[in-house]
Order: structure tokens, then sequence, then C-alpha cells
């Protein structure tokens, strides 16, 4: 059993430090943020006043934060984890960034003796809760090796992509597949609806042939139930599209059809929506269309 110390203890860290605990590992918690501190706490983690201080009882740390900046501020900043960590020590970051801001605290992190993964993940709160997640890494082969049974304590896949970046080219590369999926999706849905379909039965007929897939099986029937209760934010979306959309600029790479979903989902930022599942995606086609994708005997047309 392992001495981890996990910093970041949002919508998905929180689970996935849990999991960890039942697991059997000496888990050291820091967040900002009081509240779920004290929640994995009572599940039998040890809570640290800093970043600092809970690298400084680990032999691994992991870190689950929103951006690049905040893992940046949580590992070279003042009182963060490079301040804390000892040399042999191995970082794992599973936030999902832009692969630049990945290599960049790499290099930090072995200009100290400190090993470092990019390790970001995929599945959302769901999959976070049950350790089932989709887990993408990039960084050295004798590293991967040594911390993957800790991530597979988190996840049902773990895959090493290449180097240090990689896992969060290959992130990147996934938040682009599911977004435009779920656009694909709402369109779809909407046409149908707008037809005097029952939505519902629209996605039965389809689920199980070449248009079937995980996105549609998961956000389909939130999307017909209206519940966009918040797996994964839109906010967080949108972010992900953008380091996507930079990292392809840099490499002179058009996305055409990313570039429109992040136009989609920036709309219903600043329509308030951001905090939202990103399946209300579909709400923009909905929009346009005068309809609602919900069961024919109350659709609105």
């Amino acid at each position: 059993m392992a001495k981890i110390a996990f910093v970041g203890l949002g919508i998905m860290g929180k689970p996935m430090s849990k999991n960890l605990l039942k697991a059997g590992h000496s888990v050291v918690v820091f967040d900002v943020a009081p509240a779920p501190v004290a929640d994995v706490v009572s599940a039998g983690a040890t809570a640290a006043k800093s970043a600092k201080e809970a690298a400084s009882q680990a032999d691994v740390i992991i870190t689950m934060l929103p951006d690049g900046p905040e893992v940046e501020a949580a590992v070279l900043g003042p009182g963060g984890i490079l301040e804390g960590a000892a040399k042999g020590a191995t970082v794992v970051d599973m936030s999902s960034i832009s692969p630049v801001v990945a290599q960049k605290v790499g290099a930090a992190c072995a200009a100290k003796g400190v090993e470092f993964l990019d390790a970001p993940v995929s599945g959302g709160e769901p999959k976070a809760i049950e350790g089932t997640l989709a887990i993408m890494v990039g960084g050295d082969t004798k590293a991967f090796e040594k911390i993957e049974p800790i991530m597979k304590n988190m996840g049902a896949s773990v895959t090493l992509t290449g180097p240090v970046g990689a896992g969060n080219v290959t992130k990147l590369a996934n938040q682009i597949m599911v977004a435009c999926n779920i656009a694909a999706m709402g369109e779809a849905l909407t046409l149908a609806t707008k037809a005097g379909l029952d939505p519902e039965v629209v996605f039965n007929a389809v689920k199980g042939g070449l248009a079937g897939s995980n996105v549609l099986n998961a956000k389909a029937p939130m999307v017909i139930s209206r519940n966009f209760q918040p797996g994964f934010r839109i906010a967080l979306h949108q972010k992900d599209l953008r380091n996507a959309l930079l990292a392809a600029e840099s490499m002179k790479v058009s996305l055409p059809l990313t570039s429109v979903v992040q136009n989609m989902l920036m709309a219903l930022m600043n329509n308030g929506k951001g905090s939202l599942d990103h399946s209300a995606i579909v709400t923009i086609v909905e929009t346009m269309a005068g309809v609602e994708i919900k069961k024919a005997a109350t659709a609105k047309a």
C-alpha cells in the first residue's frame, strides 16, 4: 500500500481519493475548499494545510485540478508540491490541461529529481465514483509501471500513450469526439422530435446500430428526461476544446468541427449555462428549432 497525497477534491477528485482509501492506501488530502476535505477525512484520509505539507507526507502525489494555471500553482508555486516532495517521489497530474503545460511541469519536476506523469481521465463523475475511469497516461515507462497499480484503483483502463504530454493530447482527442458526438446527437434528436417522433423510440431504434456509442447511451436519456445535472460541466468541456484548438494551432492543424462546437459551448456559458452537464449542448439546436427533445406526447412544437 502506498502513501498518497491527493490535491484537488472537486467533482472528480473527491470520489477518486475515496477509491484510493477503499483500496487500503494511506491518503493525505488538500483542497482550498474545506467542505470536501472534511468529507474525505471522514472516510479515513488525513488533512494537510497546504500542497507542500501534503506532498511531504507521500511517495505519490496526485493532482486533480480545473486547468493548467491551477496545476502550475499547486506544483510549482509557493507552498506547492515541489517544495514538499522528496527526491524520487512521483507526481501524477490527472487534470485535463494543455500538453504544453504538462511538459513544463514535468520538466520542473525532473529538475528536482521528482518523476512526473500526466494522466487525464474520461468518464465523468459516475465513473469516478465507480472507479471505472479511462486513464490516459504520458511519461516514462518505468514510472508508469510503478504507478499503474495505484491508477487501477481509480480506473477500468489505464494506458500509457507516450512521453509526458501524450496523456493530455489523447484526452483532447477524446474530448473532441465526445463534444462533436453530443452535438450530432442533439441535431438528430431535434429533427426527430420536430417531425413528431418520440425521441426515446428513435434512440432505442438506433443505439444498436452504427450510430450507437457510449456517449449516446449516457447522454440521450439525460436529454430526453431534461436532466442536465452535471456529470461533466459545460465550462470544463469548453476549456478542453480551447486547449485542443490552441494545440492544433501550434501544429498547423485545422479542426473545423471542434471550432463550431466550441462556439456553441461559449454561447451556453454566456447564457449562464456553464455549470450544466455538457449534454446541454443540445439546447442550442433545440432553441433554433423551437422544440425540446422529450416524449412526443408532451413535445413543444
